[in-house]
C-alpha cells in the first residue's frame, strides 16, 4: 500500500477543552501497568479466561454503565467554590459546518454479514465500576487484535482493568465466547498524554477453548492515511439513552474534517455512550458486511449534536496495528 506524508502531531488539547467533548461511549481496558505491557491479567491466559468468563455474568454485561454516565469521583471535585457577583457571557459559538445528512442515522444493523460477528462489546472495570465499550477484531498475523479507542484501554492515567471482548453481542449473550485480554495498548499520543487526535486503541486476547480469535469470528481489513471526506460505516453498542447496549447500532454518511479542536472524521450519527471503540469502514459492502477500518468512535461536541467524531488512521495507527499484530 502506497503510503501519504505522515499526518503531523497537532498539538495536545488540554483536559480543560476536552472536558468540553463528550467521550461518546464508555472506556474498556485492560489490567496493565503503563510500563507492562504484558500479560492483561496475570501469567496465565487460560486462567484469565475461565475467570473473566466466571466474572462477567449476562446480568453484569447487561448493567455495565456507559462511563461518561459514571458519577464523578468525590475527590474530583473541589469542595470550596469562590463566589462573586453574578455575571452573565453571552456564548460566541464558531459558525458549524453543515454535516452531510445519512442514510442512516442510528438504526439496527439488520442486514448481517461478516461485522455482526467481528463487532463487539468490550467490558472492563473502570474506577471499581463495570463498564463498557465496543470494538472490531481485525485480520492479524496472530489472530487476536481487537482495534477499539484509546480511552477504551486507558484513561486519566491507568489502565482498565478486567478486560474482555465479546463478538456478536446480544442482551446480555456471548454466542462466541468471552475474550479476555493479555494486553492493552495505544498510540505514544494518547499513552503518554490522552491526546484526542490519537485515541486508538488495541487489544491483543488469547485463545478461547484452543481456538484464536479471527479463526472464531473473522476479521475485517484495516486502511491508513487515505485522507478526508469519505463514505463511512460506523458501527457500535451504544449503551446511554434512547439505546440500552443489546444490539448492534450503525451509521453512515460522507465524512468531514473536524474544523474545530482535532484532527478527527466527523460524520453525523446519533449514537451514545457505550459506542466508544466501535469501528469505522470505508469500501463497505453492504451485502457481505466487510470493509477496511479506517476510524473508530471517538467522541462529540456538547453543543454540536448527533455528530460523531473518530480519529484519523494515519502513520501512528498503522504502527500500534502493527505491534499488536505481531504481539
Amino acid at each position: 500500500m502506497s503510503r501519504t506524508p505522515r499526518v503531523p502531531r497537532a498539538p495536545r488539547i488540554p483536559r480543560a477543552t476536552v472536558g468540553a467533548l463528550i467521550a461518546v461511549g464508555t472506556l474498556l481496558a485492560s489490567a496493565l501497568q503503563t510500563g507492562a505491557a504484558g500479560a492483561a491479567n496475570g501469567p496465565s491466559a487460560n486462567a484469565s479466561q475461565s475467570r473473566l468468563a466466571s466474572f462477567w455474568t449476562a446480568e453484569r454485561m447487561r448493567s455495565a454503565t456507559p462511563l461518561d454516565l459514571l458519577p464523578v469521583k468525590a475527590g474530583a471535585v473541589s469542595e470550596t467554590v469562590r463566589r462573586g457577583a453574578e455575571r452573565l457571557v453571552k456564548p460566541t459559538l464558531p459558525k458549524l459546518p453543515k454535516v452531510p445528512s445519512v442514510r442512516e442515522a442510528g438504526g439496527p444493523w439488520t442486514k448481517g454479514g461478516a461485522v455482526v460477528k467481528t463487532a463487539g462489546r468490550v467490558f472492563f472495570t473502570y474506577q471499581g465500576r463495570q463498564a463498557s465499550c465496543s470494538g472490531d477484531a481485525v485480520t492479524s498475523a496472530n489472530k487476536s487484535t481487537i482495534i477499539t479507542a484509546g480511552h477504551c484501554v486507558k484513561l486519566k492515567g491507568a489502565w482498565h482493568k478486567d478486560w474482555v471482548f465479546v463478538p456478536a453481542y446480544h442482551d446480555g449473550q456471548a454466542p462466541y465466547g468471552k475474550w479476555a485480554a493479555t494486553k492493552t495498548l495505544s498510540t505514544p499520543q494518547w499513552t503518554a498524554s490522552e491526546d484526542i487526535n490519537y485515541d486508538v486503541g488495541a487489544a491483543v486476547v488469547g485463545p478461547l477453548d484452543g481456538k484464536k480469535l479471527t479463526d472464531v469470528v473473522g476479521g475485517q481489513g484495516l486502511a491508513f492515511n487515505t485522507g478526508y471526506n469519505k463514505q463511512m460505516y460506523a458501527f457500535g453498542y451504544p449503551a446511554a439513552d434512547p439505546y440500552d447496549g443489546k444490539k448492534l447500532i450503525y451509521c453512515s454518511g460522507t465524512t468531514i474534517k473536524d474544523p474545530l479542536l482535532s484532527k478527527d472524521h466527523g460524520l453525523s450519527c446519533n449514537m451514545t455512550g457505550g459506542s466508544s471503540g466501535g469501528p469505522w469502514f470505508t469500501s463497505f459492502d453492504e451485502s457481505t458486511g466487510t470493509g477496511l477500518q479506517s476510524s473508530v468512535n471517538s467522541f462529540g461536541y456538547q453543543f454540536l449534536p448527533n455528530t460523531m467524531f473518530g480519529p484519523y488512521f494515519g502513520d501512528d495507527a498503522k504502527n500500534l496495528y502493527e505491534k499488536a499484530q505481531t504481539s
